[in-house]
This record gives C-alpha cells, structure tokens and sequence, in this order.
C-alpha cells in the first residue's frame, strides 16, 4: 500500500490548520474569556471601534474572531480552515 507525498501533505496541512487554529487565535488575544487586554486582539478591537464610530460592527472580522475564540470554530469555520490547510498542504508539494 503506498500513499502519495500528496495525500501526505495535504492531510497534514488540513489536520494543522485545525488544530493550530485555536492556538493562534488564543495567543493573538482571542480567548474563551473574551479579548485579553493589551493583546494584538485588543489593538484589533479598538482600531475597528474607531472605524465604526464607537463599536464593532456585527459580522466583522473581529466580531467573528472573537466569536470563534469564545466558542471554538463552528463547523462550516473548521471546514472552512481544514480546506484551505489542505490547499497549502497540496501547494506546498508543487512548489
């Protein structure tokens, strides 16, 4: 039975992205306690702030961000990661 470095790397690149995904939104300020203070998350939230006159706008990049760091990643998000790690994963056997 052989598998291709392909299916390797793809497999490898999508398992990472998901995995990885919790970790970098946690050390970027995104925690399961909301954004921590001073954090590249907090400078992120307050520029939006700025943008929108005193809030963060619904549906932002931020807002999700900040959702998918309380609650973890939805399923359509942990898809969503995994296809593209998958996609880098493939490309990175290409290049």
């Amino acid at each position: 039975f052989f598998v291709p470095v392909t299916a390797i790397a793809i497999a490898a690149g999508a398992g990472g992205a998901v995995v990885s995904a919790p970790i970098v939104l946690g050390a970027v300020g995104f925690t399961s306690a909301g954004i921590a203070a001073g954090s590249y998350a907090a400078s992120m939230m307050s520029a939006a702030a700025v943008a929108n006159g005193g809030g963060v706008a619904a549906g932002s990049l931020v807002a999700v961000l900040q959702s998918a760091g309380m609650a973890g990643l939805s399923g359509a998000a942990t898809a969503a990661v995994g296809s593209v790690g998958g996609a880098v994963g493939f490309l990175a056997t290409v290049i």
